[in-house]
């Protein structure tokens, strides 16, 4: 982890715990001098997130630990366990706040408003918006789920306020109280927002695919390298924001030697670790585009490839002449069912082409 991004995270963190803890004081006070519930939540809401905030800044500091025997790709995935953490946290509260919301409506209790009460809640509503949209962006530059998950339950927050203040207008006004369905219908947001933080954390934690923005990138950085005619199967792990290693395959001239190639690939995969933070590793497919026969049946599965559905593209095709064998990787997106009726449909196609070779085909997915 880069010490700007650490120190970003935190210091972000520590603006939270201080705008939360601050707003939650005030809230709760008014909340009890007033007797409404949705007051009273939104106090208790934002004293939890004081909590996550101080969570966040905590597993933002175990995550920069230097990797060591037991865990050699570092300690990143402890932000992933601190964002899981989080989400059970808003689910719990959300799960209280409909409890005792629910028991509001079968047990009303008196309301008392006061113009004073609506003004902080007003004020406070303000301030959570702003801060949690501030909140949620740094979230996005820095690749923190757990910003990220305070930011939108600040906004969550904010909206919700809204409500209370129209049901004590309302009361008010008609001496009505919405004030239980109000509470309930903010605990369903804040439940939303738990659930949505859960899914997200544990996508990571099981895993995803690789960041396609990020593979996008690597692609283009290695397809320019001079020497490289082709790149395709790249996998990519995470272990944690800004850590990542994988593997990734390129097409060379079948005529370089490894003295030749070394040196072009060495320098390409130290640019990788120091300007994506990857560590990759480079597997060589050799590509014969000298030979007449060679160009021929490259066209030939590339025009197999433009008129196939769902075949994206295709790579590693090599022409081992001395042992009669043709190999060929066709990449495939997830839509195809029928794997079986492409590779037939392919060897009978390419075995007209090259009909003296044995044909090795790999059908595949792209992880990214």
């Amino acid at each position: 982890m880069t010490r700007s991004r650490a120190d970003r995270i935190a210091r972000t963190s520590g603006l939270s715990i201080c705008v939360n803890l601050a707003i939650a004081i005030v809230r709760i006070a008014f909340g009890f001098a007033t007797a409404s519930i949705a007051i009273l939540t939104e106090g208790v809401n934002n004293a939890m997130d004081a909590g996550t905030s101080v969570l966040t800044l905590v597993g933002t500091k175990l995550s920069g630990k230097h990797p060591d025997a037991k865990h050699p790709f570092g300690y990143g995935r402890i932000e992933y366990l601190t964002s899981l953490t989080i989400a059970v946290i808003i689910l719990y509260a959300g799960i209280e706040m409909l409890t005792e919301g629910v028991k509001l409506i079968i047990h009303p209790a008196p309301l008392s408003i006061s113009l004073p009460a609506l003004i902080a809640v007003a004020v406070s509503a303000v301030i959570k918006f702003c801060h949690g949209s501030y909140t949620i962006r740094v979230g996005e530059e820095t690749g923190s789920k757990a910003l990220e998950a305070i930011g939108h339950e600040g906004k969550h927050d904010s909206y919700a306020s809204v409500l209370t203040i129209a049901s004590a207008v309302i009361f008010l006004v008609f001496h009505i109280s919405i004030d239980a369905y109000v509470g309930i219908f903010m605990a369903l947001l804040i439940l939303k927002t738990g659930v949505e933080v859960l899914r997200e954390t544990a996508a990571e934690l099981i895993g995803r695919p690789g960041q396609k923005e990020l593979a996008d990138k690597l692609y283009r950085e290695i397809r320019k390298t001079p020497g490289v005619l082709g790149a395709a199967d790249m996998m990519l792990h995470n272990y944690g924001p800004e850590r990542w290693s994988g593997s990734v395959n390129i097409e060379v001239d079948h005529s370089r030697n490894v003295g030749d190639l070394y040196d072009e690939i060495h320098r390409l995969q130290l640019a990788i670790m120091h300007r994506y933070h990857v560590v990759l590793v480079f597997g060589i497919y050799a590509v014969d585009n000298d030979s007449e026969e060679g160009r021929k049946l490259r066209q030939a599965v590339g025009d197999f490839v433009r008129r196939t559905e769902h075949v994206t593209s295709f790579h590693a095709l090599y022409l081992d002449t001395a042992n009669n064998r043709l190999y060929c990787d066709l990449v495939v997106d997830y839509e195809l069912r029928d794997w079986d009726g492409v590779r037939t449909a392919f060897l009978a196609e390419i075995r007209e082409a090259a009909p003296n070779y044995d044909v090795e085909l790999t059908i595949e997915t792209e992880y990214v």
